[in-house]
C-alpha cells in the first residue's frame, strides 16, 4: 500500500526534523521545505496528501500559500502559528485551511490532528458515494461532477475551496436537510471552532454568490441552512 504524503513547510530546521522524524515513524512519507517558493515547487513534484504548513515563512506568509495551494490544488492544510488570537486563526480558516496548531506543541497532537483530518476526507468521500451514486450531480444549472471534484455552473468551470466543495457536496447530497452551523462545522471541517460558526456563514455566501445559487441553499432563520429538496 502506497504510503501517505505529507509535506512540512517550515522555516525553523528543529521543527521541520523532528515534524519529519515524527510522523516518518508513524508510518507516513514526508518531504520538507524551508521557504514558500521551495514549499510552492514540492507541492508540485511531491503530490502530497496533507500539507503542514507554518504560518511565518522568511519569503512569504503562510495565508498567502495556503491560498495559493486551495485555488490550484484538492489540498488540506494544517497550519502551524505561533499566534494565539482566535481571530487569526479563524482567518487561516479562511483562506482553506482545515485545521490549525499552535506553538509549542506536542507531536502526538499534531499526529492525531493529521489522523482526523485524513479520517474525515475519506468520510466525506464515502458519504458522498453513499448518497449518490451518480459520479455527475445534476441540480438545475448546476452541475457536480465528484470524480474530478469539479463544479459548473451553467457550463462553465467554478473555481471553489476544498472546504466550499466540501461544504457544497454534503448539503445537495441531503437535498431537504437543515443543518446546524454547529453540525456543519462538525461534518466539514472536522472541529468545534469554539462557536466561531461565521466561518460556516461565509462560505454559505461564496457559494451562493459563485453559484448563483441563493435560491438554493436557503437559511433557515434560527437553525442553520439547507439544499432545497424540490431544486431539480
Amino acid at each position: 500500500m502506497e504510503k501517505t504524503k505529507i509535506l512540512i513547510i517550515e522555516d525553523e530546521a528543529a521543527i521541520a526534523d523532528l515534524l519529519a522524524y515524527g510522523l516518518t515513524r508513524e508510518g507516513y512519507a514526508t518531504r520538507t521545505a524551508s521557504n514558500g517558493e521551495e514549499g510552492l515547487r514540492e507541492v508540485e513534484r511531491f503530490q502530497p496528501d496533507l500539507l503542514l504548513l507554518d504560518w511565518m515563512l522568511p519569503d512569504t506568509s503562510g495565508l498567502d500559500i495556503c491560498k495559493k495551494v486551495t485555488a490550484e490544488f484538492n489540498l488540506p492544510i494544517l497550519m502551524i502559528t505561533a499566534k494565539s488570537d482566535i481571530t487569526d486563526k479563524i482567518l487561516g480558516l479562511e483562506f482553506g485551511a482545515d485545521d490549525y496548531i499552535t506553538k509549542p506543541f506536542d507531536l502526538r497532537e499534531v499526529i492525531a490532528r493529521i489522523r482526523t483530518i485524513l479520517r474525515r476526507l475519506a468520510q466525506v468521500g464515502r458519504s458522498g458515494q453513499e448518497e449518490n451514486n451518480s459520479n455527475a450531480i445534476q441540480i438545475k444549472h448546476i452541475e457536480i461532477n465528484r470524480s474530478e471534484r469539479i463544479v459548473r455552473n451553467q457550463g462553465a468551470a467554478i473555481e471553489l475551496t476544498p472546504k466550499e466543495y466540501d461544504l457544497l457536496l454534503k448539503l445537495s447530497g441531503n437535498r431537504g436537510r437543515i443543518f446546524s452551523r454547529d453540525e456543519l462545522l462538525e461534518l466539514v471541517w472536522g472541529y468545534d471552532y469554539a462557536g466561531e460558526t461565521r466561518t460556516v456563514d461565509n462560505h454559505i455566501q461564496r457559494l451562493r454568490k459563485k453559484l448563483d445559487a441563493s435560491d438554493l441553499i436557503t437559511t433557515v432563520f434560527g437553525v442553520g441552512y439547507k439544499f432545497e429538496k424540490d431544486a431539480e
